[in-house]
């Protein structure tokens, strides 16, 4: 039995698809969903399994340039967002999780060098992580303030601190807190001119693509206090880069995205000093 079919017993919440270990009671409601940046569906707690998931839902690829790929489950599940393989000369990172690792994302991803790392925006994209990490015998690297959210502690979960954690080839890693307080952003300077910032929904961009948003909820429209919002603004504001990626299908800005980042940053800033 490969590993792949051995985690297919484990059961995954259809709202947020975390997936939670076998050899635990399963709780009520989902730890994650029953958070207020979450939230239990009006047709209440439902669950899955990889095998059920496997029969009714695919992983798109899409290639963005040669070192950029996003994977996508189709049709959308759970929360719907997409991961991110960001192929390097130092090795390859996975940002983020999607709750489907089928063989053929596999053998894709190990034409492509592997897996060397995986890292995290926030909690809502831990999915089955462990999965991933199992096949590919790589470090998970979790920001120290959110282990509360760790649902399933597998062998390679490593947890950080502090304000950054690099890589190789400059790449790096940033807390900057707001959505949660582990709440991440991936810099990677070789991917554009100016460098490229992936977000998941630690930042949030706009369907306009004319304005990023910084939330404590985004499903459940809750905003930062003051003083946080103006934490995240500090440890973002100096950042170089002019591409940004985010969570969701669409949510690209190349070119222009620090530009509108400041511009939002500023409107935030304004509202809340009035």
């Amino acid at each position: 039995m490969n590993q792949l079919q051995s985690n297919m017993n484990e059961t995954i919440c259809t709202a947020c698809g975390t997936k939670y270990p076998a050899n635990k009671p399963l709780p009520e409601f989902c730890t994650i969903c029953i958070d207020d940046r979450q939230y239990i569906p009006e047709s209440g707690q439902g669950w899955t399994d990889a095998a059920t998931l496997g029969r009714e839902h695919t992983v798109k690829i899409t290639e963005i340039s040669e070192s950029l790929f996003e994977l996508i489950v189709k049709p959308k599940f759970a929360i719907g967002q997409r991961a991110f393989l960001v192929v390097s000369s130092g090795g390859n990172i996975l940002w983020d999780c999607i709750p489907m690792l089928t063989p053929e994302v596999v053998e894709f991803i190990r034409s492509k060098g592997g897996l060397k790392v995986i890292v995290f925006s926030h909690p809502h994209y831990y999915s089955n992580m462990n999965d991933w990490a199992d096949e590919f015998r790589c470090p998970v690297y979790i920001h120290g303030k959110d282990l509360e959210w760790i649902m399933n502690k597998g062998k390679y979960i490593e947890l950080w601190s502090g304000y950054e954690k690099e890589f190789w080839d400059y790449i790096r890693v940033i807390n900057i807190g707001g959505h949660f307080p582990g709440s991440c952003v991936l810099h990677v300077p070789a991917l554009s001119p100016k460098g490229t910032l992936f977000v998941g929904d630690s930042l949030y961009i706009a369907p306009g693509k004319r304005h990023v948003a910084v939330m404590h909820s985004y499903p459940n429209q809750i905003l930062l206090p003051k003083q946080e919002f103006l934490s995240v603004y500090n440890k973002t504001k100096n950042l170089e880069f002019d591409s940004m990626y985010g969570a969701f299908e669409g949510q690209a800005l190349t070119g222009n995205a620090r530009e509108i980042f400041q511009a939002s940053m500023q409107r935030y800033v304004d509202s809340y000093g009035r």
